[in-house]
Parts: structure tokens; C-alpha cells; sequence
């Protein structure tokens, strides 16, 4: 008998801070249409990874604006493999 494994996709997720107008930065996902592209956004939190700290360098920004322009990141990725230079 062979059995049924049932596997729940996640819903997709809404990324309702997540916005992008051509007038804005090129058209880049920005922050609730600020001139603040997700991508400086994960930049930031690299040199601040504290996000208390990253809200005091970046006060407009709320902890869910930084929690979507991380899952809208990690959905945005490239599958393919980028080799890297030995060190």
C-alpha cells in the first residue's frame, strides 16, 4: 500500500510595504515608496544587524517593513550557483 504524503505549500506572502513606481528609484522595490530600496535595506542590516539599531540609523523604518523586505529578499534570490573565488 503505498501512502499519501499531503504537503501544504506556504501561502504567498503579501508584501503590502513592498512597493515599486517607476518614478521612484527606477522602478527598484522600495519601502512604502520611499526613496528606500529593499536592497539598502538588507545592505543596512549587514553593517547593523541589530534591528534597534538599524530602526536608529533608519527611524522611518518599522519592524515590518524590515521583516517584508527580508522574506521579499530571500523569495527574490537566484537559484543558480555564483561561484566563488577560493580565499
Amino acid at each position: 500500500m503505498i501512502s499519501r504524503v499531503e504537503i501544504r505549500a506556504k501561502p504567498m506572502a503579501s508584501f503590502d510595504r513592498i512597493t515599486s513606481n517607476p518614478n521612484i528609484l527606477n522602478g527598484q522595490p522600495t519601502i512604502r515608496g520611499m526613496r528606500l530600496s529593499v536592497r539598502r535595506v538588507i545592505e543596512a542590516l549587514a553593517v547593523y544587524p541589530n534591528w534597534d539599531d538599524l530602526r536608529r540609523e533608519y527611524p522611518e523604518l518599522e519592524p515590518e517593513d524590515i521583516r517584508q523586505a527580508l522574506e521579499f529578499a530571500a523569495r527574490n534570490l537566484d537559484e543558480s550557483v555564483q561561484l566563488l573565488e577560493p580565499v
